[in-house]
């Protein structure tokens, strides 16, 4: 039967292209997002290695009953697929205290619901992967983007030090770090923007919101590429801690690499 997949955020962008890559890798995969519906128009029918679940990873309870129908039907969860979530953009004053809440709501505390529902099925079989979509802006943080980096670090911070303390159960980690993929992740359906109106910020916001206009649908990263090499990696023995993708992530990450070194020796000059 292979691997038994559990995948969030499946209807669409890298969460499909993962669920799909899976399953022609042979694997089997259970698919969640807020819409069963939409799964069933992504990838139609369930089938034997494909089960469609509805779940808001918001809802801790949820997430507990979507590992238990797991792993009762199949028998395990051998990899989880943290993929699920959305993007605020836009500059930090022009969101309301609800929005910035949201943020972290759905992209840390979301994530964290599935690995307290998925790890002790792991921990009980001394095995597992533990798939983390971050981003590149989970290690570099720009203007218009510090609510979603914000975000990203928290994710980053919480999910280095979780690994180490699930590796001695044989319960493996690997963080994704894309750059900028073609999906539909900065158009309506994933991004949301500020809406606050700060006339300061006018002119910085209205060019920040062209760049991300012109971004979506021509963004470098090929989705699928990255799906496949997610699919490659898990079975591996040894599946690196990090997986930094594309030219644009590597050039990013690597600056603030460049740029740390650079303050840290500065930081060492005053003793």
């Amino acid at each position: 039967m292979g691997k038994v997949w559990l995948v969030t955020g499946a209807s669409r962008g890298l969460g499909r292209e993962i669920a799909r890559a899976a399953l022609d890798a042979g694997e089997t995969v259970v698919a969640t997002a807020r819409s069963a519906e939409a799964l069933r128009d992504t990838f139609g029918d369930e089938q034997d290695r494909f089960h469609v679940l509805t779940l808001d990873i918001t809802d801790a309870e949820a997430a507990n009953a979507v590992a238990a129908e797991t792993t009762e039907r199949f028998g395990a969860i051998d990899v989880l697929v943290n993929n699920a979530g959305y993007a605020e953009l836009g500059f930090f004053e022009t969101f309301t205290d609800a929005a910035v809440r949201r943020q972290f709501e759905v992209n840390l505390f979301g994530t964290m619901n599935l690995a307290r529902a998925v790890v002790p099925h792991m921990r009980a079989r001394r095995s597992g992967l533990i798939v983390t979509i971050s981003s590149v802006s989970g290690l570099v943080s720009n203007a218009g983007g510090a609510v979603y980096s914000a975000s990203k670090f928290a994710v980053e911070g919480w999910m280095e030090g979780f690994a180490q303390e699930v590796a001695p159960f044989g319960i493996r980690s690997l963080l994704v770090e894309p750059g900028m993929l073609r999906t539909d992740f900065m158009d309506g359906k994933s991004a949301r923007f500020g809406s606050i109106d700060i006339p300061d910020y006018a002119e910085a916001v209205a060019q920040y919101r062209a760049f991300v206009d012109g971004a979506n649908g021509n963004q470098p990263g090929d989705p699928k590429l990255l799906a496949e090499r997610i699919v490659a990696l898990a079975s591996q023995g040894e599946a690196p801690a990090r997986l930094v993708f594309g030219d644009d992530a590597r050039q990013w990450a690597g600056a603030k690499v460049d740029q740390l070194r650079q303050e840290i020796a500065r930081s060492a000059d005053g003793g």
